[in-house]
């Protein structure tokens, strides 16, 4: 295992205040909530990136079960669901962020700037260099 800050908590090295763990997964409470209840989903083995994870579909029935689970455990009008990839990574270990959110609640679309496509030819040369590398 890493020595990253979410290996320390999966191995119980560090306290967290642990919702739900098993064979594939931990999740915690945010100790920087977005909202109270805003709860971090990790692999229980260690990978950085979205790309390095192996066991894709099981994973994300854990942050599927967790989003639905802090709606109704909250009694939120819906979920936040976000992930960073190296860039804004603030762990180098791979988390979903599940954020509890209700109208009104104050959050604001995202937080990065907005761009637009020059015409509907150039999107289609970005979808295409993308479709590519798949």
């Amino acid at each position: 295992m890493s020595t990253d800050l979410f290996c320390e908590i999966i191995a119980g090295e560090r306290p967290a205040c642990v919702v739900a763990s098993d064979e594939v997964a931990v999740s915690f409470l945010d100790t920087r909530p977005v909202f109270k209840g805003h709860v971090l989903v990790v692999p229980r083995a260690h990978v950085e990136t979205l790309a390095d994870l192996t066991a894709v579909g099981p994973f994300f029935e854990r942050v599927q079960a967790m989003a639905r689970a802090v709606e109704q455990g909250l009694q939120a009008g819906g979920t936040f669901v976000a992930m960073n990839n190296r860039v804004s990574q603030s762990v180098a270990h791979l988390h979903v962020h599940v954020v509890p959110r209700n109208k009104k609640d104050g959050l604001r679309g995202f937080f990065w700037p907005r761009t637009t496509y020059d015409s509907a030819a150039e999107a289609r040369s970005y979808a295409d260099l993308i479709a590519k590398a798949l």
